[in-house]
């Protein structure tokens, strides 16, 4: 039997924004004053997404490196942009935005690289229908895990500033020191994705596997590729949350030993 390829118009879409249109009367009904925000989601994420579509379409028509390269890098930047924005407490100057960019990106590019090279095995491997959907999928879950991680840390380090200082007056190394408050953040960094792992398959079916399903491919086949992603994402967040929120413990340190709170943008 063959499968059937279901192609949507604007007719299905308007009516799945039914729905979002009803989250908004929740809102007002409710006095959550979130229909705003709904509205701007909404509309922001339609735009993303069809420029994303024309520039794809542009992508895989060329297939030059350079140009997707300069996709993966736009990506990366819109992704650091993002960590920065969820942090209660910034770095001051650059680091705000460097910590958590450097981090996924190093994180993104190197397991994408990876696939690329060794279960995808496209040709050519920069080929922009792999790269991009592959990386896209990684730095969506790499950059919450980090934000996660680098706000945990900022936070706690604030909030036990005395008992830090009191331990480096006492003799202890900055990494005796952070050592808790770096393993508790990087613990909350990869909670997300250890969640969504356990719960694949039996409390939720991911979006990779569904989209392949109801485009026709055979189910054993979506599976297999979703856990492909599964693992390519856990392996990104665990090395991005790790470098970000050990970089984060040193910049909040320095080689005296002393905790640098001055280098937070402390509320």
């Amino acid at each position: 039997m063959t499968a059937t390829y279901i192609t949507l118009d604007w007719t299905d879409l308007i009516l799945a924004a039914s729905l979002v249109v009803l989250n908004g009367v929740l809102s007002i009904w409710l006095h959550l004053r979130m229909e705003r925000q709904f509205l701007i989601a909404a509309v922001r994420m339609c735009v993303q997404l069809g420029l994303m579509g024309l520039v794809l379409k542009t992508l895989f028509a060329l297939v030059s490196p350079v140009l997707t390269g300069l996709a993966v890098l736009i990506m990366v930047l819109f992704a650091g942009r993002e960590i920065m924005a969820r942090q209660e407490r910034r770095f001051r100057g650059f680091w705000a935005y460097g910590l958590g960019t450097g981090a996924v990106l190093f994180a993104g590019t190197l397991v994408m690289l990876f696939a690329l090279a060794t279960q995808i095995q496209a040709d050519p491997w920069y080929h922009p229908r792999y790269a991009i959907p592959l990386l896209g999928m990684i730095l969506g879950n790499t950059m919450t895990g980090i934000a996660v991680g680098m706000n945990t840390l900022s936070e706690r380090v604030a909030r036990d500033r005395n008992a830090i200082e009191t331990m480096l007056a006492l003799g202890e190394t900055r990494g005796v020191a952070l050592r808790p408050l770096v393993q508790s953040a990087v613990r909350n960094g990869l909670i997300p994705i250890i969640n969504a792992m356990s719960a694949a398959g039996v409390v939720s079916l991911p979006g990779m596997m569904t989209g392949q399903i109801l485009s026709g491919v055979e189910p054993l086949e979506a599976i297999k590729y979703q856990i492909l992603v599964m693992f390519l994402i856990a392996g990104g967040t665990g090395i991005g949350v790790v470098i970000a929120v050990h970089a984060a413990a040193a910049r909040l340190s320095d080689a005296r030993h002393r905790l640098r709170l001055d280098r937070l943008e402390l509320e």
